[in-house]
C-alpha cells in the first residue's frame, strides 16, 4: 500500500517535531547529569506520569494486544498480567514512596543506601547495573521486532540491503531508521526531551486511540461480532480449560492457542497470581519506570505519578485495541481464512488501520503509533546510559571528571546501548518469542533478591549479588532445559535457585553494618523482618514508628487491581456494546476510587515518622 501524501505529510511534520523539542531543551538538559537523567527533580509529577503512561504505550505491546483479543476475547485482559501490569498499583500504594525517599539517580546507585560500600555493595552494584543493561537492552530489541513489522506494511518503499553475506530485509532498516531519529532528539534533550516528547506524544496517541474507537463504533455492530467469534469469546471469566473452538469460522485460531500453550487457562492465571505479586513486591526493574520515580520532586510525588499512569493509559489505549480487533474479526476474517495455518496474527493491527482507516485520520493513527514505538525506546536509550556513566563510568573510571565530559560520555553510551539492541533485535523471530524471555525467565530471576531488599534486615549485598548472578544464569539455561515449555511455567525453578541462594549466601556472610541498616531503615520505613533494627533505631531516635501497614497496603492493592482493571474493561464493553457489563463496571471503577481516595491518596507520606 502506498500512504496517501497527505499521510506521510502528517508523519513527517510529527518527527520533524519531535527533533526539534530535543534540539530546544539540550541546552537546559546539558547543564549536568542530574538534569539530563532526572530533569533535575523539577518536572511535575503529573508530567512524568503521563510521560511514563506515553512509554508503556509501545506500538509493539499494542500489536500483541490486538492479536490475543482477537484470539481470546474478553479473556485477552488477564494475560497482560504476564508482565504483570498491576505493579504500577504496587507502586502507586507503597514502593514509589519507598524508592524516591532514598534520593538516588538509578536503581543501581539506590543499593548503596542499603547495602553501604563494602565488598558485597559493590558486587551488587556490579549486578545489578548488568541485569539493568540486559533487561534495557532486551526491550530494545522487543520494539525492533514489532516496529519493523508494522513499518513494512504502510511505507511503500523497498529498503532491501545487503551488507557483505548478511542481509537486511526492508522492516530491519525502516527500525533501524525509526530508532535513529528517537535516538537524536533523545541524546540531545535528555530527560527534559524525553518527558515533554512523551507529553506531545501521549495527546496524539489519545486522539488517534479516540478515532479509532469512533470509527470501529460505527462500522461494527454487535450482531455482526456475534456471527463470526466462538461461545465464550464474550466471557470475562474461565474454567479449568480455555474452552474457545474457532473450528467453524478460523480454525487456524485453534493451533495459534495450543502453541501460545494458554489451553490450560486456570493453570496459567495461578501461575500469572503467584509471579506477579513476587514481581511487585520486588519493585520496578531498573529502567525508565523507576527512573520516572526518582526524577519526581517528593516521595508523595512519586505514588502519585505512579497512580495516574494506569488512569491515563488504559481507556484510551483499550478503545484502539478493541476497534483495530473487532474490524479485523468483521472484515479481515475471510481475508485470514485463505492465509490457511500461515497467519501472523501479530500483523492484525498494521493490516486492519492498512484496510479500513480514511486517508488524514491513517496519517495521524499512523504518527500516534510510531510516536507510541519512540515513546518507549526514547524511556529505554534514555534510561540505560545513565547505569553506564553514573554507574561504571562516573564510579569505577573517571570520577572527577567535570559535567560536561559525562553528558558527552551520555551520548556515546546511548549509540552503544541503541546499537547492542538493534543487532539482538536482528535475531528476534517473533514479538512473542521476546516478550516471554523478558517478562518469564528475565524478570523471574530478579525477583527473589529484590523482596528480600525489602523485607529482610539480614539480607546482605553478598546475597543479593549471588542471588541475582543464580537468577540471570538460570533464566539463561532454563530456556535451552526446557526449549518448548513456557517461560512462566519454568519461572518457579528460577525464583527458587534464585531465592535459596540468596538466604544461604547471606546467613554464610557477615551482617551489613548497623549504621547502614538503621540509616536505611529511618529513611525508607519498609514494613517485614525489620524487628532488631527497629529496636536499635528507637535508642537513637525514641519517635521513630514501626511501620504497620502490611495490612493496609496489601488491601490498597488489591482494590487497585479492581480499579485498574476496570479502566480496561470499560472501553471494551463500550465498542462490542456490552453495556450492562459497561455499566456495573463504572460503578464498580467509582466505589474503589472513592474507597483508595480515603484509604490511599489522603494517607500518603512523604516522611515515615508525619
Amino acid at each position: 500500500m502506498k500512504l496517501a501524501p497527505i499521510d506521510i505529510a502528517i508523519i513527517l511534520c510529527y518527527l520533524a517535531l519531535t527533533i526539534f523539542i530535543g534540539y530546544f531543551l539540550s541546552k537546559k538538559a546539558s547543564k549536568n547529569i542530574q538534569n539530563y537523567f532526572l530533569g533535575g527533580n523539577k518536572i511535575p509529577w503529573y508530567m512524568l506520569g503521563i510521560s511514563n503512561a506515553s512509554g508503556m504505550f509501545d506500538i509493539t505491546g499494542t500489536m500483541w494486544m490486538v492479536s490475543i483479543l482477537f484470539i481470546y476475547g474478553l479473556k485477552s485482559v488477564w494475560l497482560p498480567w504476564l508482565w504483570p501490569v498491576w505493579n504500577q498499583i504496587f507502586l502507586m500504594m507503597f514502593l514509589a514512596v519507598w524508592l524516591r525517599r532514598s534520593n538516588v539517580m538509578t536503581g543501581a546507585e539506590w543499593l548503596k543506601t542499603r547495602f553501604g560500600k563494602n565488598r558485597g555493595a559493590e558486587l551488587s552494584h556490579i549486578i545489578v547495573v548488568i541485569f539493568a543493561i540486559t533487561a534495557i537492552i532486551g526491550f530494545i530489541s522487543y520494539g525492533f521486532a514489532g516496529v519493523g513489522k508494522f513499518s513494512e506494511i504502510f511505507f511503500p518503499w523497498n529498503l532491501e540491503t545487503n551488507i557483505g553475506a548478511f542481509t537486511l530485509s526492508s522492516a530491519n532498516m525502516y527500525a533501524i531508521i525509526i530508532m535513529a531519529i528517537t535516538t537524536l532528539y533523545v541524546i540531545k534533550g535528555g530527560m527534559y526531551s524525553v518527558v515533554f516528547t512523551e507529553v506531545m506524544q501521549f495527546i496524539i496517541m489519545t486522539a488517534a486511540c479516540i478515532m479509532v474507537g469512533y470509527i470501529a463504533f460505527g462500522m461494527v455492530s454487535a450482531e455482526q461480532i456475534n456471527a463470526v467469534v466462538p461461545d465464550g469469546w464474550r466471557d470475562l471469566f474461565f474454567g479449568w480449560k480455555l474452552d474457545l473452538d474457532w473450528s467453524k469460522s478460523l480454525p487456524a485460531v485453534n493451533q495459534k492457542i495450543q502453541e501460545d500453550g494458554y489451553t490450560l487457562f486456570s493453570a496459567l492465571m495461578m501461575m500469572m497470581i503467584f509471579k506477579g505479586i513476587l514481581v511487585s513486591i520486588a519493585g520496578p526493574v531498573p529502567g525508565y519506570d523507576m527512573q520516572r520515580i526518582l526524577s519526581t520532586e517528593t516521595p508523595k510525588d512519586a505514588a502519585k505519578m505512579s497512580g495516574i499512569v494506569s488512569l491515563a493509559l488504559f481507556i484510551p489505549r483499550y478503545l484502539m485495541i478493541t476497534g483495530l480487533a473487532v474490524i479485523a474479526l468483521v472484515y479481515l476474517l475471510p481475508e485470514f481464512e485463505s492465509m490457511g495455518s500461515n497467519i501472523d496474527f501479530e500483523l492484525i493491527l498494521p493490516h486492519t488501520l492498512n484496510n479500513y482507516i480514511p486517508t488524514g485520520v491513517k496519517g495521524l493513527l499512523l504518527a500516534g503509533l510510531v510516536a507510541a514505538f519512540m515513546s518507549t525506546f526514547a524511556a529505554n536509550v534514555n534510561a540505560g546510559p545513565a547505569y553506564i556513566i553514573n554507574d561504571i563510568y562516573k564510579k569505577y573510571i573517571n570520577p572527577n571528571a567535570n559535567e560536561k565530559k559525562y553528558v558527552k560520555m551520555s551520548y556515546i553510551a546511548s549509540f552503544a546501548v541503541v546499537f547492542v539492541g538493534v543487532i539482538f533485535g536482528l535475531f528476534a523471530t517473533n514479538i512473542d518469542e521476546v516478550l516471554n524471555w523478558i517478562v518469564g525467565a528475565l524478570f523471574g530471576g530478579y525477583i527473589a533478591a529484590n523482596i528480600l531488599k525489602w523485607i529482610w534486615w539480614r539480607f546482605n549485598g553478598y546475597g543479593y549479588f549471588w542471588g541475582m548472578a543464580a537468577g540471570l544464569i538460570s533464566s539463561a539455561v532454563i530456556p535451552f532445559i526446557f526449549p518448548n515449555t513456557q517461560a512462566i511455567y519454568v519461572f518457579p525453578l528460577t525464583f527458587l535457585f534464585s531465592f535459596i541462594t540468596s538466604i544461604v549466601v547471606s546467613l554464610k556472610t557477615p551482617a551489613e553494618p548497623d549504621e547502614i541498616l538503621i540509616d536505611f531503615y529511618e529513611k525508607v520505613r519498609p514494613w517485614g523482618l525489620w524487628k532488631p533494627i527497629h529496636e536499635k533505631l528507637i535508642l537513637q531516635n525514641p519517635n521513630a514508628k514501626t511501620n504497620n501497614e502490611f495490612g493496609k497496603d496489601m488491601l490498597n492493592s488489591l482494590v487497585g487491581i479492581v480499579w485498574q482493571m476496570t479502566l480496561v474493561l470499560i472501553p471494551i464493553y463500550l465498542i462490542i456494546r456490552e453495556y450492562s457489563s459497561m455499566t456495573w463496571s463504572i460503578v464498580l471503577l467509582l466505589i474503589t476510587s472513592v474507597f483508595l481516595k480515603f484509604n490511599w491518596y489522603n494517607r500518603i507520606k512523604n516522611n515515615p515518622d508525619d
